[in-house]
This record gives structure tokens, C-alpha cells and sequence, in this order.
């Protein structure tokens, strides 16, 4: 069977690191990304020169007509669809809530929720046997700020990822009898750009680390492979499930 992954947001960080390992992994992969383009296009000339298929796709998860056309443009150049990882998210500057402005928390959620449930209608749309599809598997990427709630610095970002993780376990179950499986990878603390290009906090990772038990920060390719043991065959028997990827904390 040919596998067919597309990964929202999958040009920089985690997302980036996804991608090269289901390239190697033997999956055609479709890199969306919203704004760079450049970094995008990279990625995928990276992932041909080693051998792999690839190709990079412009879309705002926010938008549904962007998601469909993300969709449509994904099969038409790679096969059918066969997995999928909502893996787009923003966070707006750090601050108090009472600090944040209306248009921060409203971005952040279209994003990283909004989108997030696009994407996940799209690709029901496209795995699902009521629709002619034959079933596969979704990654959502949640965060430890979920669970932690970041007070201080955005309670609107973990509020959105808490609602990842109700669309897993929901999803999961509406799910479990057309052959295909949700899951969710929740990463702490790891070293990508969103933390000086989002946040625009850059100190903010040598001041949580002293506050996660392994005492270190993760990388991109820890994430990277919680995510395809969840989209492989190797996890048929999980839904629902939530992978944290987070050093204890």
C-alpha cells in the first residue's frame, strides 16, 4: 500500500522533523506550510535528494476552503490519502491573559483548534469507508500547556490545546469502527523556533528547564518518533490514546 501522509504546519520544528522521518519511512509526504515558503520548498528538496517523494503546499488551517483545496491538492499529486498530522499551531506573545489582545487569543485559536477540527473533518472526509476510503490514521499534536495551563504567559494557547485533546478521545470513538485511529502526541518543552519567532520569549527555555524532571530540553526527533509509532501498524491496536513526549514534566 502506498502511504500518503500530510502534515499541517510541516515546515519548520517538530513538523519539519516529522516529515524527514516519514520520508525515510517510506511515506510520500505533503508539507504544508502557511508563510515560508522557501523553508518549505527546502525541506522537500532535502527529502528528493535522499531518495524520497515529497511536495510542499501553501494553506492557513484556518480557512476552510484552504483545508479542502490542501486536500484535493495532496491527493492529486501523491495517491490517496492514508494518514494524516494536525500538527499547525501558533502561540501569540507571552503574556498575562488580561494582557493579551482579542486578536492574539482569536488567532491562536482559529489555528490551533479551529483548523485543527478542519482538518480532522477533511480527513475523515477522505479515510472514512462511508466515503470511499479505506481507513488510516490521525496524529493530533497537543502541548503539556494543556495540562499545565501556562499561567503567565499564554492561558489562551493551553486552553486551545486542551481542546486537541477532547477532539482526540471524541474523534477516537466516533471513529473506532471505520478503520481508522486517532491519536495524540503531547511534547513539553523542546527546542524549536516557536519560542523566540511566536512567543517572543527566547529565554523562556533555560527557565522552565530547571522545572522538568529529566532536567533537559527535548528535540524535534523525540517528538518525531512518539508520532510515526502512532501512524504505523506497530500501535493497530491504539485509539485514543494520548503519548507524552514532555521529560516527566
Amino acid at each position: 500500500m502506498t502511504k500518503v501522509l500530510l502534515i499541517t504546519g510541516g515546515g519548520r520544528g517538530i513538523g519539519a522533523a516529522i516529515a524527514r522521518k516519514a520520508a525515510t519511512d517510506g511515506y510520500r509526504v505533503a508539507i504544508n506550510y502557511r508563510d515560508d515558503r522557501d523553508r518549505a520548498e527546502a525541506l522537500v528538496a532535502e527529502i528528493e535528494k535522499a531518495g524520497g517523494r515529497a511536495i510542499s503546499i501553501a494553506a492557513d488551517v484556518s480557512s476552510e476552503d484552504e483545508v479542502k483545496r490542501l486536500f484535493a491538492r495532496t491527493v492529486a499529486a501523491l495517491c490517496p490519502l492514508t494518514h494524516v498530522v494536525n500538527n499547525a499551531g501558533i502561540t501569540g506573545r507571552s503574556s498575562r491573559l488580561d494582557e493579551a489582545t482579542a486578536e492574539t487569543i482569536a488567532t491562536t485559536i482559529a489555528v490551533n483548534l479551529t483548523g485543527a477540527v478542519l482538518v480532522a473533518r477533511e480527513a475523515v472526509r477522505h479515510l472514512s469507508p462511508r466515503h470511499g476510503g479505506k481507513g488510516g490514521a490521525i496524529v493530533n499534536i497537543s502541548s503539556a500547556a494543556a495540562t499545565l495551563g501556562s499561567p503567565g504567559e499564554y492561558v489562551w494557547y493551553a486552553a486551545s490545546k486542551g481542546g486537541i485533546d477532547s477532539l482526540t478521545i471524541g474523534l477516537a470513538r466516533e471513529l473506532a469502527e471505520e478503520k481508522i485511529r486517532v491519536n495524540a502526541v503531547t511534547p513539553g518543552m523542546v527546542e524549536t523556533e516557536i519560542h523566540d519567532r511566536s512567543t517572543g520569549d527566547p529565554a523562556r527555555v533555560e527557565r522552565i528547564r530547571p522545572l522538568i524532571p529529566m532536567k533537559r530540553v527535548g528535540t524535534p526527533d523525540e517528538v518525531a518518533d512518539a508520532v510515526l509509532y502512532l501512524l504505523s501498524d506497530g500501535a493497530s491496536y491504539i485509539t485514543g490514546a494520548n503519548l507524552h513526549v514532555s521529560g516527566g514534566r
